[in-house]
């Protein structure tokens, strides 16, 4: 059995993540409130700021994944040796990231795991500070008082393996001393349920009260309940879905070619570019691709419209405002994530298939023996409703249906706590 590494005291120095910028477009039409106080940067990551504050005009580093020397903060880390992968390959030293909060009860039967999305990371809540340059992604919806109440529930919440805020990924030091980059293999979402596994059981933690997660969480969530039904007591899948669709492999391929066809990505191997000369363009054109679905078409017209971005003439090359949003995106993203992460978690998503070598999706999903919620979010774009609907009608007694009627679309399900955290808190508690 694997155990935690310890890091009590033991905070690396060194290069500091730069913090993500501030600063967004003026769009010269009030924003509602909800989205002005919770509006996340979407999919899963931290909370943005819509200030209007100019973007920092530093350049980015190559990369922003963590790495060895860097701050700790609440992370913690566990050896868990070789691991097979399913696409073929080895990685032959997986360590995963972690952070917990709460106390775990004598008997672990009050573990609850939190799996993020795709630029979401294992800082689900609390503020930030060293080595966690955004505050927690979901805190919302995870601490004391909170729906997941960490004063009675002990929550763990890795950083994915392929990821890069501290588990295993392309940033990590291969065997020979250099980065894995273009070498780093395929993952699936089934490897990386793996993984957590494998940390599940460094933990002692037999089963879990509760798997919940959203987006590419929920996908890994969903992998948990069908690979491990016996370790899954209560499921939450919130806007996500049991098979990725043909619609989606689109959109992710369009974000993976306009990633690989930026020069600077070097087909992988660029960790050892000086500070601006990194894959910046393809990833924020990346990011750029992926935003769009995560917010609604109703949503992006009624907040922008065709307004002008203040002091631009689109007439003579300036941009309208919506266009001005999304360069702020992609240059928050190229400033806190991995390119190659990117592109690693992106692949996974393309292949996953509940129903893979187990017969059919709904011959999976009937194997799912966990109280299940399933949570759909009415103007998601990126995982349609009808696939939440799927998998509420294949798992046996899965409750009904909820769906968040939202104008955010798929951003919703860190947007409105006020109807999401009763659903978990009932689902949790009942």
């Amino acid at each position: 059995m694997s155990h935690p590494v310890p890091t009590t005291g033991s905070t690396p120095t060194g290069a500091v993540t730069p913090t993500a910028p501030v600063g967004a477009p003026t769009s010269g039409r009030p924003v509602p409130d909800r989205t002005t106080r919770t509006t996340p940067a979407g999919a899963g990551g931290p909370t943005g700021d819509h200030s209007g504050r100019p973007l920092p005009s530093t350049p980015p580093r190559a990369s922003s994944a963590w790495r060895e020397g860097d701050p700790v903060g609440r992370r913690r880390f566990v050896d868990l040796g070789a691991l097979d992968l399913e696409a073929g390959g080895r990685l032959p030293d997986v360590r995963m990231a972690y952070e917990t909060w709460g106390t775990p009860a004598p008997d672990g039967s009050n573990a609850v795991l939190v799996l993020h999305a795709l630029t979401g990371d294992s800082h689900v809540t609390g503020d930030a500070g060293p080595g966690h340059p955004t505050p927690g992604w979901w805190s919302t919806l995870v601490g004391p008082g909170a729906p997941i109440d960490t004063d009675r529930w002990y929550v763990v919440a890795p950083n994915v393996l392929g990821g890069c805020q501290g588990s295993t990924g392309p940033a990590s030091t291969a065997p020979d001393g250099r980065p894995w980059g273009s070498r780093f293999p395929q993952l699936t979402v089934r490897d990386q349920v793996a993984a957590e596994l494998r940390l599940a059981e460094a933990l002692g933690i037999g089963s879990w009260a509760l798997v919940v997660g959203a987006s590419m969480g929920g996908q890994r969530a969903l992998e948990w309940a069908v690979t491990a039904p016996h370790r899954v007591r209560r499921l939450a899948a919130i806007a996500t879905s049991a098979q990725t669709s043909g619609d989606q492999i689109a959109s992710f391929h369009t974000q993976l070619t306009a990633l690989s066809a930026d020069p600077r990505f070097r087909g992988g191997d660029y960790y050892d570019a000086p500070d601006g000369e990194g894959p910046h363009v393809g990833l924020g054109l990346a990011r750029q691709i992926a935003h769009q679905t995560y917010r609604s078409a109703a949503e992006l017209d009624a907040r922008f419209g065709r307004i002008p971005q203040g002091g631009e003439e689109p007439l003579d090359g300036g941009r309208f405002a919506v266009q001005s949003y999304l360069d702020h995106h992609g240059d928050k993203l190229a400033r806190r994530f991995d390119a190659n992460t990117y592109a690693v978690l992106t692949r996974s998503m393309i292949t996953h298939d509940l129903g893979r070598d187990r017969g059919s999706v709904e011959a999976a999903l009937a194997t799912v023996t966990a109280d299940t919620l399933v949570v759909a979010v009415d103007t998601d774009r990126l995982f349609l409703p009808e696939q939440s609907a799927r998998i509420a009608a294949g798992v046996p007694g899965a409750r009904p249906l909820h769906t968040l009627r939202t104008p955010y679309g798929h951003d919703g399900f860190l947007i409105e706590h006020e109807q999401l955290g009763p659903l978990v808190r009932e689902h949790l508690e009942g």
